[in-house]
């Protein structure tokens, strides 16, 4: 039998994987309202804090994951806020889907311009993103800053610029709860949020990794 390339490298690794997974589904038991296609992401962002608060915390438009696994599937470029979800992510489960990972944040123009408009990084990121046709199609994933959230809204009311799938989980106290509460708003694109201020790359990186699980049992019938 053929390892998934989503799966853990080791023996070793993919039975505590999987002990993991089969403890948080023993102690939620159940309980909780998201869909056989949502749980797995919930169920891995837990994994990847061991906060069980996010069974409840984290909330999907109703195309979130169907979108994200079309999106994979078709290869659909990454744009991610910060480079520490770029070094998070596995490369080879990535490679398996053509995908590739962009981040514009420590761009010399980026942070030239950035200092010149009295903006953020995060901000003329995603503007750059944007001018090289990387948001439209793409699934947009932010974990750190809430001005590149709050710009990837912006951008898909205003210019019409659609990603595929955002995933709206930065951290902090600074419009971070605000700026996942306004995404939550939108009907289009679709989304995947953490209310509140709980967040961060590492939740990003937990839920895009479960997403190419679902595309690859997808992929292989």
């Amino acid at each position: 039998m053929t390892t998934a390339v989503t799966a853990q490298l080791t023996a070793a690794g993919q039975r505590i994987e999987n002990d993991s997974f089969a403890i948080i589904d023993r102690e939620v038991n159940g309980a909780h309202a998201y869909t056989e296609d949502q749980w797995p992401v919930v169920r891995r962002m837990i994994h990847a804090s061991a906060d069980f608060e996010f069974n409840g915390l984290t909330r999907f438009h109703p195309e979130a994951v169907s979108a994200g696994i079309a999106a994979i599937l078709r290869g659909a470029p990454l744009l991610v806020d910060v480079e520490m979800i770029s070094v998070g992510l596995s490369r080879p489960r990535l490679a398996h889907f053509g995908i590739t990972a962009h981040h514009f944040i420590a761009d010399a123009d980026v942070i030239a311009t950035a200092r010149e408009e009295n903006s953020t990084r995060a901000v003329q990121a995603m503007r750059k993103a944007a001018r090289l046709g990387l948001i439209q199609g793409a699934i947009v994933a932010v974990g750190n800053a809430p001005t590149a959230l709050l710009e990837v809204t912006r951008l898909a009311a205003d210019q019409g610029q659609q990603p595929a799938l955002v995933i709206g989980m930065p951290v902090g106290f600074v419009a971070a709860a605000e700026s996942k509460a306004q995404l939550a708003q939108c009907s289009h694109p679709p989304w995947i949020i953490c209310q509140g201020r709980k967040g961060g790359s590492t939740l990003v990186v937990a839920a895009i990794h479960a997403l190419l699980a679902l595309a690859e049992q997808r992929q292989q019938g």
